[in-house]
């Protein structure tokens, strides 16, 4: 494979243009394509951070093979892929000097990657998680539900849901929110985005937020309890229904992601009848020691 099989744009028109098919055309495994370029192209190229997108697609005799997005200072973030082709795009981003914080895909995407760039950077690559991507088979709500009601949250709640999404952030180990608060904040408000789970009295326990629906697909995200309230079931139930709300709304998949380090958390989902789909893996790219 020769490194200019890559076509790499800043322009988000011509890459959906070319490459929105392939994307939908698997839309579990790119879900998380899907639904960044959607806010993209609703909400502003500047909505993940200041710098400017850099989209690319691989594409051979007319049909495209792969793809990736990297919203700065964000990770790249990669679609599944076979044998050498991760390592050609790592030759072409380094011919062009372009600086990479890491790398996010399946994990043999990820891994060739990773190898790839390390070698042609003398950086350190670093394992910061394993993921796995699990779809919604049939639901089972876990019985008795915790006391409280679901809500979904609304303007009053701002305050509220900036502050639990930079926790949430900090507790998955990321360096700070992708988004600013406020703002991911009034998107999810704008659709409904986000639902609480509330205790009688009214307090908010827990959050469970989905995407919009793009491609037919749906992805919980993001789930987040307080430490001081988890261990009461509030996660699992308001998990539960956003799922119901997701299949309400026609979602031909419902999808989310879990840290594999997390055992309580994976349990909890198949549970609930998420079903494994995939395993991915991220990278951050450091100079200095390894630490793998």
């Amino acid at each position: 494979m020769t490194p200019t099989d890559w076509h790499i744009t800043g322009d988000l028109t011509d890459f959906l243009t070319r490459a929105g098919e392939f994307l939908r055309s698997r839309p579990a495994l790119h879900t998380v394509h899907l639904t960044v370029t959607e806010a993209l192209r609703g909400r502003g190229l500047r909505v993940y951070g200041d710098g400017d997108p850099v989209f690319g697609l691989l594409e051979r005799g007319g049909e495209v093979r792969g793809a990736f997005f990297r919203t700065p200072p964000g990770r790249l973030m990669l679609t599944p892929l076979g044998g050498g082709e991760a390592g050609g795009l790592a030759a072409q981003l380094t011919a062009r000097g372009d600086e990479l914080p890491g790398v996010m895909a399946e994990l043999e995407t990820a891994a060739e990657f990773a190898e790839e760039w390390g070698r042609r950077t003398d950086l350190d690559c670093r394992l910061y998680a394993r993921q796995r991507l699990y779809r919604l088979g049939e639901l089972t709500p876990q019985r008795p539900s915790p006391p409280g009601r679901p809500r979904v949250a609304t303007a009053d709640d701002r305050e509220q849901l900036m502050r639990w999404y930079v926790e949430f952030t900090e507790a998955i180990g990321e360096s700070g929110p992708s988004q600013d608060p406020g703002e991911w904040a009034d998107a999810r408000i704008a659709y409904g985005g986000i639902t609480f789970w509330e205790t009688p009295d009214g307090t908010p326990v827990s959050m469970a937020g989905i995407t919009p629906k793009v491609a037919g697909q749906v992805r919980v995200a993001p789930v987040y309890t307080p430490a001081e309230f988890r261990g009461r079931g509030y996660a699992g139930a308001v998990t539960a229904e956003v799922s119901v709300m997701a299949r309400a709304a026609n979602a031909e998949e419902v999808l989310l992601f879990t840290n594999l380090a997390n055992a309580t958390s994976n349990a909890l989902y198949q549970r609930l009848g998420y079903r494994p789909v995939e395993d991915f893996a991220g990278y951050d790219f450091w100079a200095g020691a390894s630490v793998r």
